[in-house]
């Protein structure tokens, strides 16, 4: 079962679909936004979550205060599950303004060589047999596209090399949580 952590739909069920993606589990989303909270990170940013599957990492920063949420998913039940998500993470705010989520069907890169900036918080959790040299232009890709002091976090598999970070985004040491570890990055400017 995925759930929102907390914030103001905290407990919500969300919907995963039944294959095709590899959702987050609660523990380390709980530990990640431990992190990101300690930073300040997520209380009034715009999220882009990539390769979002159910939403879950999307919608729990909504639930904990992101002004606005962007959901990436290529494959289209996922979408649509992500959507019905989002339409229930708004409904616990019991209130008008909840922040607003908006999905797009659409592959990843793709969908950044298009996009409009900025972005204050991204997440990336790509399939994990996605290439490394996939991910490394997704990343590139994303980088004009991130407000000046932007977060990026890469979940990938403990057995995956250190992502290719592009100019304009410095790593930070990163974090593991059994079979997967939680890359950090930082804009840079120069």
């Amino acid at each position: 079962m995925t759930r929102i952590i907390a914030g103001a739909a905290g407990r919500v069920t969300l919907t995963v679909p039944k294959s095709g993606t590899r959702p987050t589990s609660d523990r380390v989303r709980e530990a990640l936004f431990s992190a990101l909270e300690a930073r300040d990170a997520v209380r009034g940013a715009r999220v882009l979550d990539l390769y979002a599957g159910s939403g879950a990492l999307g919608l729990e920063a909504a639930s904990r205060g992101a002004a606005s949420v962007l959901l990436v998913e290529k494959n289209p039940v996922a979408a649509r599950i992500a959507k019905a998500n989002a339409a229930v993470v708004a409904k616990a705010f019991g209130r008008a303004d909840a922040p607003a989520a908006d999905i797009r069907q659409s592959a990843v890169l793709p969908y950044l060589t298009a996009a409009t900036g900025p972005f204050d918080l991204v997440f990336s959790d790509p399939p994990y047999e996605l290439g490394d040299e996939d991910v490394a232009a997704d990343l590139a890709a994303l980088v004009p596209l991130l407000a000046p002091d932007a977060l990026v976090v890469v979940e990938r598999s403990t057995r995956s090399p250190e992502p290719v970070w592009p100019e304009g985004l410095a790593p930070e040491k990163p974090k593991k949580y059994g079979e997967t570890t939680v890359w950090f990055a930082t804009r840079a400017d120069g």
